[in-house]
Parts: C-alpha cells; structure tokens; sequence
C-alpha cells in the first residue's frame, strides 16, 4: 500500500499511475480543491486493475497525521510513501520576501519531515512483514538535480532541495537498523507542467536541450519508472541513495571540452 503526496499532476501523477498498474494499492494524496483531478487519478488506476483512494490534505500542514490514520484504518497499513509534493516560487534574490522563502520551505521541506515521520511510526509500529516485502517500509523522498547544481532566481527552492538530500540520507543512517529504506530521485528536465515555460516553445526547448547530453527532455514516465525501482525489492540493498534521472545534466555538460 502507497502514499503519494502530490499526485494530481505532474510527477505524482504518473508514480500514482504506475504504482497503482503494478498492484499497489495507492492513496492519491491532493490539495483541497483538486478533488476532480484526484478522482481522474483514481479512475485511471481502476480501469488498470487497481485501487485508489483519494485525500486531501496539504502537506505542510498537521492534518499530514490523518491522512496516514485514514490509510491504515481503510488498507490495515501503508508500506511505500513517496514524498513528492513540491513547489516552486522563484524571484531575485533581492527581491524574494519571506513569505515565498517560508512557503517553498514549507511544502518541500517541512512537508517531507511530515509524512517521512508519519510514515516511519507506522512501519514501526506495524514491524516486517517478510511475506509482503524484504523491507519494513520505504521512503521516496522527489528531489532534484538542484540538490547538487545551484539555481540562480530560485535560491529557495535550491535551499530545499539541499535539504532533503541530507533529511534523506540522515533517516537511511538511523533507519537502516529496523530495516527501513529510504531513497531520493534527483529529476532533471522533465516535462510537467511546474516547469511549462523551460519546454513548450521551440526555442525554449532548444536552449533547455543544450543543459542535457541525453538529447532530449524528460518523461513523468521516466520518474515513474525509478519510483517502481526504488518501491520494489529489486532495490533492497539501497538506502541513502540519491538517482539522478536527469539524461546528464548533472554532469556540467558545459564544460564539455572547456574544462
């Protein structure tokens, strides 16, 4: 059973989708407001054989805790969350206010310690459960190539990034022991709407393909694809990794004979 914060649009939609065309059973989680988008969701899981539930709730906020309540009284447990729900707000740094800073903070970072901690005493409390999974649970934390490369204009977003890298890896260290993996995907270019004005013009394209040695943009798929990786007990023996599904940008690729 899967917890996905964030999973309307964009990168959570499509890690609902494939967790839900694989066999999980899978907690839509959505802002309130978006219950059409969250039901399109869920229909889509079912017509591939799946089950979905829907919840609202913003994950910067405490009612995180009711909805982990709700899965485990609805489902008996929860065994996967992916921690993907994130914003954007950039401006000049000079230009930033407090409220933009606080609320990128807020929804990146403050609400991946939410569900990270809500999740953890869940699987605590439930103990292994060998027949399910090599795992007592897993945490997919949705960072970002920003993590490692800084972003001019968007130094908060840049900042939260930073860190869910070391909030990921400080709960694999102290986690490990009760057998509770926890994992980041670090996305590069991907097409989603968060990022529409990088992508949907041919020139914007163009300059946006010169950052990526792959030679092409990147697919929610291409997330979704790792989310199962990470899910699955293919991975067992990761934990504190960061993937970077990014086609090389993380590579520098302007030093590329400049170096």
């Amino acid at each position: 059973m899967a917890i996905v914060t964030g999973a309307t649009s964009g990168l959570g939609r499509a890690s609902a989708l494939a967790l839900g065309r694989a066999g999980a059973t899978v907690v839509v989680n959505h802002l309130p407001g978006s219950e059409e988008l969250a039901d399109e969701v869920i229909g889509k899981i079912g017509a591939s054989g799946g089950q979905a539930a829907p919840f609202a709730a913003d994950v910067s906020q405490s009612n995180v805790r009711a909805m982990f309540e709700e899965a485990v009284s609805r489902f008996g447990t929860v065994h996967i969350l992916v921690n993907n729900a994130g914003i954007q707000s950039g401006a000049g740094f000079h230009q930033m206010t407090l409220e933009q800073w606080r609320r990128v903070m807020a929804v990146n970072l403050d609400g991946q310690f939410l569900c990270a901690r809500e999740a953890v005493r869940e699987f605590l409390r439930r103990g292994p459960q060998p027949e399910i999974s090599a795992a007592t649970g897993k945490i997919i934390c949705m960072s970002s190539v920003h993590q490692r490369i800084p972003w001019a204009f968007e130094a908060n977003y840049a900042a939260s990034k930073g860190g869910v890298a070391l909030l990921m890896q400080s709960l694999a260290q102290e986690l490990a022991p009760a057998r509770i993996r926890v994992n980041a995907i670090a996305p590069g270019a991907i097409r989603t709407p968060i990022n529409r004005p990088a992508w949907e013009t041919p020139e914007a394209l163009s300059n946006l393909l010169k950052l990526i040695p792959y030679g092409r943009i990147g697919e929610p798929a291409d997330i979704a694809n790792a989310i199962l990786f990470l899910a699955s007990d293919l991975s067992d023996y990761m934990t504190g990794a960061t993937v970077y599904v990014d086609g090389g940008m993380a590579l520098y690729p302007a030093f590329r004979g400049n170096g």
